[in-house]
């Protein structure tokens, strides 16, 4: 009997110990994987937590309006002896949809450019709509200084603030006028990518590397009351290395979404470039085309035209001809929408009014917000708007058409952007 005693308790020790071994390493495991989790958790935290965090990544480019038929914004701006001219111009340019801002510079007499805002204050129309702002406190502008850049972003801040949802911002001068109504513009645009940016441009920049980027201007305007020429320092300066110069004409539609990156700049490019160009000779012709073309969110947006027909001499001079009757033709047939350089009450704006505008008795284009019922002489009193949204285009509408379209089809399109 004393014999079988350790045989049985044998048979329950092994297991017993067995079954030790195990539950520890159980436990060993399960320690161990829930230590590396939670220390890889912390890890993760830690890495995570300290990734800096910066705002441009929280800026986006906006998106573009889905409204049908499209907004514009207008600067039109003038010197001394413009004031008539710039009026004759808004009108021509004017419609309801749009947005506009006027603008006389400081060497204007203080007596024209309250005429200005008087007319634009007591215009009817202006008045019933609001969608006319005369921008009061005036700029000196220098002819090839930094100061026709900065009024152009002055002019182009106050419609942004104050001007509502537009779709182009479209910088013009008193010397300016349009070949096609706002209804065939309009109509045109609304078929067409709202974020394009219809800026003539070139990175072949020849002889201005030399007489425009290697010289250093210095723009009184930025600092004196008095106008006068720009002077040069006798100290030059190297080409930029950090971003790629472009060059083009001073005359574009921009797209509201690069009009709210140049103002709000939120990876400093635009005012790097806009120091530079303080002491740049003829800015204007630079400044917007390097912005765009070295911002990886625009440069794809770009359509390498003005919009504009100007007679040149060839080569080109400093200064356009002045446009008269005898360039009509030329001008229709150039279907741009714009055409410069006019001078003050000539009978080729005449012929464009009755020709091409339709204008009536008071200087507005009929379309489809208001009708003239085919008497010229109905003036502002007797207009019954209508729906603001209903456009009439004419035969400028078919030009205009063709223009962009050969533009935004053509094979050679994106060859042509920022190169």
């Amino acid at each position: 009997m004393e014999t079988n005693k350790p045989q049985k308790k044998k048979k329950w020790f092994l297991p017993l110990v067995l079954s030790l071994l195990l539950s520890t390493l159980l436990i060993f495991v399960t320690v161990f994987t829930s230590s590396s989790s939670s220390s890889s958790r912390l890890y993760k935290t830690r890495v995570k937590n300290e990734l800096p965090h910066f705002v441009e990544s929280k800026l986006k480019v906006s998106a573009t309006s889905k409204d049908p038929v499209p907004r514009l914004a207008y600067l039109i701006s003038g010197s001394k002896g413009d004031g008539e001219s710039l009026k004759r111009t808004l009108k021509a340019l004017y419609h309801p949809r749009n947005q506009y801002a006027v603008h006389l510079d400081l060497e204007a007499s203080a007596e024209e450019r309250m005429d200005l805002a008087k007319f634009v204050k007591n215009e009817p129309l202006f008045t019933k709509l609001g969608n006319v702002r005369a921008v009061v406190r005036a700029n000196l502008v220098t002819y090839r200084g930094p100061t026709m850049v900065t009024n152009t972003l002055h002019a182009a801040a106050i419609l942004f603030k104050e001007g509502g949802d537009w779709d182009w911002f479209i910088n013009l001068s008193a010397s300016d006028y349009p070949l096609v109504t706002q209804d065939d513009l309009l109509h045109v645009l609304s078929s067409i990518p709202r974020n394009l940016n219809f800026i003539e441009h070139t990175s072949d920049i020849g002889w201005k590397e030399n007489q425009r980027a290697k010289p250093v201007i210095i723009d009184p305007g930025l600092y004196s009351l008095q106008k006068s020429d720009v002077f040069w320092v006798s100290e030059k300066r190297s080409v930029p290395t950090a971003y790629k110069l472009f060059t083009g004409s001073a005359w574009m539609m921009l797209s509201r979404p690069f009009i709210e990156y140049i103002l709000w700049g939120w990876d400093n490019l635009p005012r790097m470039v806009l120091m530079y160009y303080a002491n740049f000779s003829s800015s204007p012709e630079g400044y917007f085309h390097t912005v765009i073309c070295n911002a990886e969110e625009f440069r794809n947006t770009t359509v390498n035209h003005d919009l504009h027909f100007i007679s040149w001499d060839n080569p080109p001079k400093q200064h356009p001809h002045f446009l008269i009757i005898d360039d009509f033709q030329r001008m229709v047939d150039s279907n741009a929408p714009f055409a410069r350089k006019f001078g003050r009450n000539v009978s080729a704006l005449d012929k464009i009014d009755s020709e091409l505008l339709g204008c009536n008795a008071d200087g507005f284009v009929p379309g489809g917000w208001f009708s003239t019922q085919g008497n010229a002489n109905v003036t502002v009193p007797d207009y019954n708007l209508k729906n603001i949204t209903t456009l009439r285009p004419g035969p400028g509408a078919e030009r205009l058409k063709r223009l962009i379209t050969g533009l935004i089809s053509a094979e050679d399109f994106h060859a042509k952007q920022c190169t």
